[in-house]
């Protein structure tokens, strides 16, 4: 996902798609742990992704408290 498009996501929004993200980085490793998949380049994708979400959310937590 592109910051551009996580940028224009409410805050709302923001904390669900880390939510989701957060599941879905559980279950991919969970199912790696077991054997089962070998998607490394989508864990390491998901990870980034919930970087910049993280990221884009403390931006604005940031901006928020110095006005």
């Amino acid at each position: 996902m592109k910051a551009e498009k996580i940028r224009n996501l409410t805050d709302e929004e923001l904390r669900h798609q880390e939510q989701e993200m957060s599941d879905q980085l559980f279950k991919l490793k969970f199912q790696l742990n077991m054997g089962q998949t070998e998607s490394l380049k989508k864990l390491r994708g998901l990870r980034k992704d919930i970087a910049r979400v993280k990221t884009i959310a403390h931006e604005r937590a940031a901006a928020g408290e110095k006005k």
